[in-house]
């Protein structure tokens, strides 16, 4: 089940999870400048970095498998 991630802008965590899968973010501030995902609120960012810090395991992961 779906859980809100980011209250302020209503950001699913499988939709943002979506978006980091498929954009090499990897830090909340290039997620602000690309992304109209994540303000400077505050309130989330503790989940937020934990998504983009799986995110970019992830994608290490697919290019070691290569």
């Amino acid at each position: 089940m779906a859980e809100v991630i980011c209250l302020c802008n209503e950001i699913l965590d499988v939709d943002l999870r979506e978006y980091l899968d498929s954009h090499p973010i990897d830090s909340i501030d290039e997620l602000r400048e690309q992304a109209s995902i994540c303000n400077k609120c505050m309130q989330c960012q503790d989940l937020v970095e934990g998504e983009i810090y799986l995110a970019r395991v992830r994608r290490q992961r697919t290019a070691g498998q290569f």
